[in-house]
């Protein structure tokens, strides 16, 4: 399990004595550069780059109740190879999907060559994290007994936002444990339901000092989900959080992210406010469905000089 005795001791006054010296975020000039990094243009041959950056960076996800064990295969082999006339397109950064289905994802990648491919499950009662722990003990360890290599787990919003922070810490840090060297733990703080930026950080330092290795904006399942400001928040809590305690950890936005030009931003994003280093997959992902489709029309126009029909690519 992870620690940081440097920053907090583990009490509960400890922890609140630390996020009480957390400085508050202002709210307009987080907004305002946020809109300034989101006019930012890149050349041609930089686009290329980093369309191909953002496709490595995507968890591909389908999270529906109608989802059937062919969808997930389909898109597991779209997620190998997406776009099977061209090797050089890279394999995306995972497939997101329910527990049920993780043995299914988790086979199928395995059987297309698509090993190096980790399989992300929603866990710990998502999307709305509403349930005892022990049913989310349970949710985790299904979970990685049936091949996850990373949980998305979802906080108690409501605890949370009754100042019980103990409780959220406690049991990130209980998934933590269940997850050790067996998969990378995402902490989804729903930040759509946490009102204001100033809790969105401390959501954020709370969710690193319990030792998430991503901290993850959304479900996708709430309005507003991954927005400019959000996420800008998010990487100036992990860019100070390495200052202080010498750990990188990632940032995930989901949800609203549907195009090309909407994954360009946030690269934008990633590499003005934490810096260039969060540019890996390792450290940075985008949850999405829609978007692989957007990224590899746009790629066959560098290419081609033309847009392809969209029938060139499959549906999601």
């Amino acid at each position: 399990m992870k620690s940081y005795p440097q920053l907090i001791d583990g009490s509960e006054s400890g922890l609140r004595n630390f996020l009480r010296t957390l400085s508050g975020v202002d709210q307009t000039g987080a907004q305002a550069r946020a809109a300034m990094l989101g006019t930012r243009s890149i050349k041609t041959s930089s686009k290329a780059k980093a369309i191909d950056l953002a496709i490595s960076m995507m968890d591909l996800t389908t999270l529906e109740g109608a989802d059937t064990a062919e969808k997930v295969r389909a898109l597991c082999t779209k997620a190998v190879r997406p776009d099977p006339t061209d090797p050089s397109v890279p394999s995306v950064g995972a497939i997101c999907v329910y527990n049920d289905m993780v043995a299914i994802a988790r086979t199928q990648l395995d059987s297309i060559g698509g090993q190096h491919v980790p399989v992300a499950a929603v866990s710990t009662a998502f999307p709305s994290g509403r349930a005892s722990i022990s049913v989310k003990i349970q949710d985790t360890s299904d979970a990685i007994a049936a091949g996850a290599g990373e949980i998305d787990m979802v906080i108690d919003r409501g605890a949370f936002l009754s100042g019980d922070y103990m409780k959220v810490f406690t049991e990130i840090q209980q998934i933590r444990e269940l997850c050790a060297d067996k998969a990378h733990l995402k902490v989804i703080l729903e930040t759509g339901e946490l009102v204001t930026y100033d809790n969105v950080r401390t959501a954020s330092f709370l969710a690193m000092l319990a030792g998430a290795d991503f901290i993850k904006t959304s479900t996708g399942k709430v309005a507003p989900a991954a927005t400019a400001p959000v996420v800008l928040v998010m990487l100036e809590a992990v860019r100070d959080f390495y200052q202080m305690a010498g750990v990188r950890v990632g940032v995930k936005p989901a949800g609203g992210i549907r195009n090309t030009k909407d994954a360009i931003k946030q690269l934008v994003l990633v590499n003005e406010t934490a810096g260039p280093a969060w540019l890996t997959p390792a450290l940075f992902r985008i949850g999405a469905s829609a978007l692989l489709n957007d990224l590899l029309m746009q790629r066959m126009k560098l290419r081609d000089g033309y847009y392809q029909s969209s029938n060139y690519v499959t549906i999601d």
